[in-house]
Order: C-alpha cells, then sequence, then structure tokens
C-alpha cells in the first residue's frame, strides 16, 4: 500500500470517527469473559487475581485486556494490520537491559502479541494514560493533554518512521540514560531525584541480585526460599516422589526450552548448571497461569543466572484476529517479542510440557531480572507520568513501524492533530467504560 492509498483511508474511516464510543453501563459480559478467561488457571489462585484486579480501576483494567479486545473488535478500522503487543497499556512499558549493556527502554510485555489492527494497541494505551490520571485524581485537562503527548508522540514517530529504511527503523531504540540525562536538565528537583532512584533500582535488579533474593543455602545445599504465595518450591507441592516427579518436570521444562534456542545461545546456556526451582506469582492478569523460576549457575565460576518459564495461551485477540501462526504459544510470544521489541534478550526461548494427566502447556522463557525498571505510577509525578507516556507512544510506533507498512499508517494519522483528538476522545470514553465494568466485577465479588 503506498501513502496515497493511506491517506484514501480517510475516506473509508475519518480520523474523527477513531474517538468513537458508547458506554455500556451495567453489562454482564464482562463477567463471562473474564470467567472464561481463568479456565485452567490454579484455582487456589483465583482469589488473589481477584483482589489485585479489585485494587483500582487501573488494576482492573490491567487484568480485562480480553474484555478490551472485545470491545476494540466491535469498531471499525484502516485495515492494516502490524505485530500487536495485545495488552499495550503503559505498565507493560519499562526498562531492561539491551545485548550491548544500555539500559533501553521498550515494551517489555507480549503474553497477548499477534498480528492485528495498530489501532487498538494505541487506544489500549492511550486509555491506559487517562485511567491512569482518573485515579491518580488529576484533572480533565492534564488527563486530556497527557493522553495527546503520547497519541502525538506515536503520530510523529511514525511519520518519521516512514521516511527511514526498513534497517534504520530496526536499529532505533530509546537509551534511557541519554534520555533522562536531557530530561533531568528541565525537571525539578523532587523528580530528578526521583529519576535517580529509579536508575540505581533498576541497575540492581541483576541474576545476581534475583539469586540473592531467592535462593538460601540450608546445610552447604541451594534451596528456593519459601514465600508463599509469590514464591513456593518446588519440594513444597509434594513430598517424596512427588517432588522428584515435579522437579524431573522443570529439568524436562529447561530441556524443551533448550531445543528453541539459535545455536549460539545454546552453548550459551550450556554453561549452567540447574540448582532449584520454584512457582512465582506474577503480574495481575497473568495470577493463575503457571509461572516458574529456575535458578542456575555457570558451570566454572558459579555466577548465577535466573530464569522465569511462564505459561503461554491462545492470545486474547486470537477470536477476533484469527489463530496463531505457531503452533506453540510460546513460540508465538517469544517470536512477537523479539519482532516486536528492539534488543531482546539473549535467553528468550519456548517449551513444551505434558503433565502427568496428559494436559499440554506451553511455556515462554526469559531472565527474571535484566536491569528491569518500571514505574509506579501510583506515586510517579504528573510530570513524570507525561514524560513516560511519551516515550510509550515513541517506542509503540517504533514497534509497529517494524511489522506493518509505516508509510501507509503515517499517511492515514498526516500531520495535523486530528488523530490526536479523536484517540483522546475514545479514552475518555473507553476509561468511564471501564470504571462501569470495575464495578459489575466489585459487585461479582460482594466488595463493592
Amino acid at each position: 500500500m503506498d501513502k496515497a492509498q493511506g491517506k484514501a483511508l480517510r475516506e473509508k474511516l475519518p480520523r474523527s470517527q477513531q474517538g468513537a464510543w458508547a458506554v455500556k453501563p451495567g453489562r454482564e459480559e464482562v463477567l463471562s469473559i473474564l470467567s472464561d478467561q481463568e479456565q485452567g488457571r490454579l484455582s487456589e489462585l483465583l482469589p488473589l487475581r481477584h483482589a489485585r484486579m479489585a485494587a483500582s480501576p487501573f488494576a482492573f483494567y490491567r487484568g480485562s485486556a480480553a474484555l478490551m479486545a472485545a470491545d476494540l473488535a466491535t469498531l471499525p478500522t484502516t485495515g492494516i494490520s502490524v505485530q500487536l503487543c495485545g495488552d499495550a497499556h503503559i505498565a507493560n512499558f519499562g526498562g531492561f537491559r539491551s545485548l550491548e549493556s544500555h539500559l533501553v527502554f521498550d515494551i517489555n510485555d507480549f503474553d497477548e502479541t499477534l498480528p492485528g489492527p495498530w489501532e487498538w494497541d494505541v487506544k489500549r494505551m492511550a486509555t491506559s494514560v487517562e485511567i491512569c490520571g482518573r485515579q491518580r485524581g488529576f484533572g480533565h485537562r492534564w488527563r486530556r493533554r497527557a493522553v495527546k503527548g503520547a497519541v502525538k508522540s506515536y503520530r510523529e514517530a511514525m511519520r518519521e518512521f516512514a521516511q527511514r529504511s526498513a534497517l534504520a527503523v530496526w536499529r532505533r531504540y530509546i537509551d534511557l540514560n541519554d534520555t533522562l540525562r536531557q530530561v533531568r536538565k528541565t525537571v525539578r528537583g523532587s523528580d530528578r531525584k526521583a529519576i535517580a532512584r529509579q536508575l540505581e533500582a533498576a541497575y540492581g535488579k541483576n541474576n545476581a541480585t534475583a539469586f540473592e533474593r531467592l535462593v538460601r543455602v540450608s546445610d552447604g545445599v541451594p534451596k528456593m526460599v519459601y514465600d508463599p504465595p509469590s514464591i513456593v518450591p518446588l519440594e513444597q507441592f509434594f513430598s517424596g516422589d512427588g517432588a522428584k516427579r515435579l522437579r524431573d518436570a522443570m529439568e524436562a521444562l529447561l530441556v524443551s526450552y533448550r531445543a528453541s534456542l539459535p545455536p549460539e545461545y545454546l552453548h550459551l546456556f550450556d554453561q549452567y548448571r540447574f540448582l532449584d526451582g520454584a512457582m512465582k506469582v506474577v503480574g495481575v492478569g497473568s495470577v493463575g497461569m503457571r509461572a516458574w523460576v529456575a535458578a542456575l549457575t555457570d558451570k566454572q565460576t558459579g555466577h548465577p543466572l535466573v530464569l522465569q518459564m511462564k505459561q503461554a495461551r491462545a492470545s486474547v485477540l486470537e477470536p477476533f484476529c484469527g489463530a496463531s501462526a505457531f503452533p506453540n504459544s510460546g513460540q508465538r510470544v517469544i517470536c512477537g517479542q523479539r519482532l516486536m521489541q528492539s534488543t531482546p534478550d539473549r535467553f528468550l526461548g519456548w517449551a513444551r510440557l505434558t503433565a502427568d494427566d496428559g494436559t499440554v502447556r506451553d511455556y515462554y522463557v526469559r531472565q527474571l531480572w535484566n536491569w528491569k525498571m518500571s514505574i509506579d505510577y501510583a506515586k510517579a509525578s504528573a510530570s513524570q507520568i507525561e514524560m513516560v507516556a511519551q516515550l510509550c507512544g515513541w517506542t509503540l510506533a517504533r514497534a509497529h513501524a517494524r511489522s506493518g507498512d509505516r508509510g501507509a499508517i503515517a499517511a492515514y494519522i498526516g500531520a495535523a492533530d486530528t488523530f490526536d483528538n479523536a484517540i483522546a476522545d475514545f479514552a475518555r470514553a473507553y476509561a468511564r467504560q471501564n470504571e462501569e465494568d470495575y464495578q459489575v466485577f466489585l459487585k461479582s465479588l460482594d466488595i463493592s
């Protein structure tokens, strides 16, 4: 599709119509969609999932990607497909260590990734800014400015990428040290201190720190800590033969994962020895899914490596965008991540394990901590949130430009702020929808 065709899509779907959403109060499908999502999860963890989602409208939004996917599927789109994140709310962006040991800013969650309409990610990201602002008590004028700032960042970045070669787009990333160094010159003192603390915390989140927190040596034998419900070692699930079978299953999972690695990283992985593992409860929407952590050490030096193996199932987008092209849901996640991220983790891979009852489960694997930097949106200042929202917009555009028709998208959204205003309208309307749905959810738990 050329730029003229991209611009002509405005006749099919005027940019102003991207802002359309009619709130549907008290709709009961909220409960059925969320209930369907919980099928096959660990039942003993569902109360924790509910409690985390009930904490606030923003927490509920984080756990209800399936609900928004169903809503977005009812809206018209331009028909331009990209590799979607599928859950592009602002808390799913952050910092991590690149292959070149830079602290980069990027999308960091790909559980729902799948090809689909580019507008869906933009609307989910923009709405998350609006909901975050509402939760913090920021006024309408601030919220609209912050949302428009994020969308403008997406629009301007996409227009820039449309002028660059595919290779140039592929190479682009945000170096957080460089970005924050510039920002520190213009922000107030309290924000400078907050940024410094965030950087310090990020550099401290590495394999050594993860190993120190998760592993204790008892009688000379390294064992995972017991800290339920967040961390439960393998040996705590069963005793005797049952514990051995579970450990064997984790080792089998690592063998399956090993087969997914490219040759050069396979050799790297083989330099490590498995010590112990545990189940770990992660996130909000992911609670109840099986997630394991494996502690390994370098065979020569004893230096640690901690991997997370998280269960992957069909994307919430698949009922509307079609089934994944990949036979393994973990492979879907990792291939989507490699396509969207600027500098993905060396240890990314996928695995499959058949349980004793014959149930087949897919997993994706990555390092647990790799200079992970996240924003505490409950405490961040208004100016910090605005800045991060703009970084999210740029990053999402870069991710979409790597897989989609960046020229056509840029031509459609244009140079004016028509698209920005429309998405801000949508974000405000859908934030109200989220609040209505949140109340329905609370009533179902009898805690409203």
